[in-house]
């Protein structure tokens, strides 16, 4: 049974299309493993063992009859952001205790439709703020990676820590995950899998939790950039309910993956080379650029001059909007009550009691940067940086550069509970350094594993960022970094 969870997306959908297995047994397989493995990892907040039989059981149906769809018959993870209906949606923050949505989100629907079966909801960081999923009211996830010759558990990366560890432990065969400032990425670096976020507007945010609408995007984890191009072309479409969304066509990005890259232009960044990052991330980086050059594309230096102010400025804009999606979360429509003598108490109590330190210390700088002696000081400044940072990158794919080259994450993963990480917010907030622009831009990004650390034997992963809608490009370019590093899977401790 465990050779079946071992298979990529690719691989298990040609044998179900072969009907070399079954629907049904490859689901039983990863529920078993999901039994085994979830206790030690804690991926997983919710499971839907009988509605995944149920889909596995119509999937086998079609398969026979011929009529399968794109992802008939596989078993994914969906992040705990994302509505599914009458099933558990709690964004892991105590807020949304017991809230189980009527409606799905477009984006699981267009998996449903598809043929993919749901396993269950992950884990997360609490409202999607944190980067190594410490923030869950239902635990910190652990990562499936162990530093060589210790035993001390690891973050996973967040928001979308229980996606990148259940993707890595093999306890789906894919993920849905979000990316608000690097959410998908940095946990898929510090896992050795692929993230992908496509451009804002590509996939529908419609029916899931907001953090920051003007950032927020939704996006797949998974093993390999083939699989992660499957997932895009289900989870992509244009949404009515969605304001944000693109009306462009989805294309088939399964279809582009070996073409040539040939006479591509490769820009390097050189404000990304930061004081104190590691040795090893710059080797990686490195390594990459040989690697697409050897591919035939050109490798250029480029300036993109306003990175800097991406990261303080980042951390004005998404506290604002959040301090402001977060002002429905009052305890009278849904979600956690508690008591009080009148209704200001209650409002106060629930919100004190619902939300985590986390979320609570961002809505107070949201609050504070959207207040009227703070608005212009902080938020429109902000929002000017923001507009130059999507001008320097638009100037560089102005002279011709097809995709920039950085590393993913300024280190390998930490250790759950690292005093420096939890007692610095800055700490913790830096390791967003070097996707948080990709964002502020609204630009595709793809982080593919490149090489583990050579101390610790912790993966290491870089970033390939597009132009606007061109996710088809840096599949391309990261299917050929994937083809040269190869693919890591953790030492099975679990």
């Amino acid at each position: 049974m465990s050779a079946l969870t071992e298979l990529t997306i690719a691989a298990a959908r040609d044998k179900l299309q072969k009907r070399e297995i079954k629907a049904v047994e490859v689901t039983e397989a990863y529920l078993a493993a999901i039994d085994k493995g979830n206790k030690a990892l804690n991926a997983y907040v919710a499971e839907t063992q009988d509605y995944a039989r149920e889909q596995a059981k119509a999937s086998d149906a079609r398969l026979i009859a011929g009529t399968a769809r794109p992802l008939e018959g596989i078993p994914l993870g969906i992040k705990d952001l994302f509505a599914t209906k009458n099933v558990h949606t709690q964004a892991c923050s105590h807020i949304l205790a017991g809230f189980k949505p009527p409606y799905e989100s477009t984006v699981t629907a267009n998996l449903w439709q598809d043929g993919a079966v749901m396993l269950g909801k992950l884990n997360m960081d609490e409202l999607a703020m944190g980067s190594s999923n410490e923030s869950s009211c239902y635990g910190a996830v652990v990562n499936p990676w162990r530093r060589k010759g210790s035993a001390e558990p690891l973050v996973p990366g967040g928001s979308s820590g229980g996606s990148s560890a259940a993707v890595a432990a093999h306890l789906c065969a894919g993920a849905t995950a979000t990316d608000t400032g690097g959410s998908i990425r940095q946990p898929a670096a510090f896992t050795a899998t692929v993230g992908l976020k496509p451009t804002y507007g590509r996939c529908s945010r419609w029916g899931m939790i907001a953090f920051a609408s003007s950032l927020d995007q939704a996006g797949p984890i998974a093993r390999t950039v083939r699989d992660a191009a499957i997932m895009l072309k289900s989870m992509a479409s244009y949404d009515k309910k969605d304001s944000t969304s693109v009306n462009i066509p989805v294309p088939d990005y399964e279809a582009v993956l070996g073409r040539s890259v040939k006479g591509m232009k490769i820009g390097i960044p050189k404000e990304y080379c930061i004081g104190g990052m590691a040795d090893e991330i710059d080797i990686l980086w490195r390594k990459g650029c040989a690697i697409l050059r050897a591919a035939g594309a050109e490798i250029v230096e480029i300036s993109l001059p306003h990175t800097k102010y991406a990261l303080a400025s980042y951390y004005i804009i998404a506290p604002a909007e959040a301090s402001s999606n977060l002002a429905r979360y009052d305890g009278v429509r849904y979600g956690l009550r508690a008591a009080g003598k009148d209704i200001v108490t209650m409002y106060e109590n629930s919100r004190a009691e619902g939300f985590g330190h986390e979320v609570k210390r961002r809505i107070l700088i949201g609050t504070y940067v959207l207040s009227a002696n703070s608005y212009n000081a902080y938020y429109v400044k902000a929002q000017k940086v923001r507009a130059l940072i999507r001008r320097d990158f638009d100037l560089a794919f102005a002279e011709g550069i097809d995709a920039v080259l950085t590393p993913a994450t300024p280190s390998a993963a930490f250790a759950i509970g690292d005093k420096k990480q939890r007692q610095d917010p800055v700490a913790m907030y830096l390791n967003d350094i070097f996707t948080v622009p990709v964002n502020m831009a609204g630009l595709p990004a793809i982080s593919v594993p490149a090489g583990l650390s050579a101390a610790e034997a912790l993966p290491l992963g870089l970033q390939l960022i597009g132009r606007p809608f061109e996710e088809g490009k840096i599949l391309q370019l990261a299917q050929i970094v994937e083809k040269e590093c190869g693919t890591f899977t953790p030492e099975k401790w679990w």
